[in-house]
């Protein structure tokens, strides 16, 4: 399988917390970077956590940094973002991607990631909305 399959989202008020998931079973072996995009309405999307599988090292956009937490379940098989804290500004559509091909590890998933590169590159799942009021 190549395409992830992502879950959970939803709304939750400010200080509240939320768990989204990710099936990803056709990666399981090799190197390759997995994780999380947000988008918001004419907005681009930008990258918010992101795993290297070669090594399990994560990383995240500093928006997220130390409320947000990725991580995979023992069969590698799920993806999980466990998003604590969140804000009125964590609201967007977020989406569950995998970057085409094998990488060279942590150091290429972290560029990968937060630098722009197009949506082109990416598998995607079909995106879930998380809502956060105030």
């Amino acid at each position: 399988q190549v395409q992830p399959v992502g879950s959970g989202g939803g709304s939750v008020q400010a200080g509240g917390s939320l768990r989204l998931s990710c099936a990803v079973p056709g990666y399981r072996h090799g190197s390759w970077c997995l994780g999380w995009f947000r988008q918001g309405e004419g907005n681009e999307r930008a990258g918010v956590a992101v795993i290297s599988t070669a090594d399990d090292a994560t990383d995240y956009a500093d928006s997220v940094k130390g409320r947000f937490t990725l991580s995979r379940d023992n069969d590698k098989t799920t993806l999980y973002l466990e998003m604590n804290k969140l804000e009125p500004e964590d609201t967007d559509m977020y989406y569950c991607a995998v970057l085409k091909g094998m990488s060279e590890g942590s150091r290429e998933c972290r560029q990968r990631w937060f630098t722009g590169l197009g949506p082109q590159y990416f598998y995607w799942d079909q995106g879930t909305q998380v809502t956060v009021s105030s």
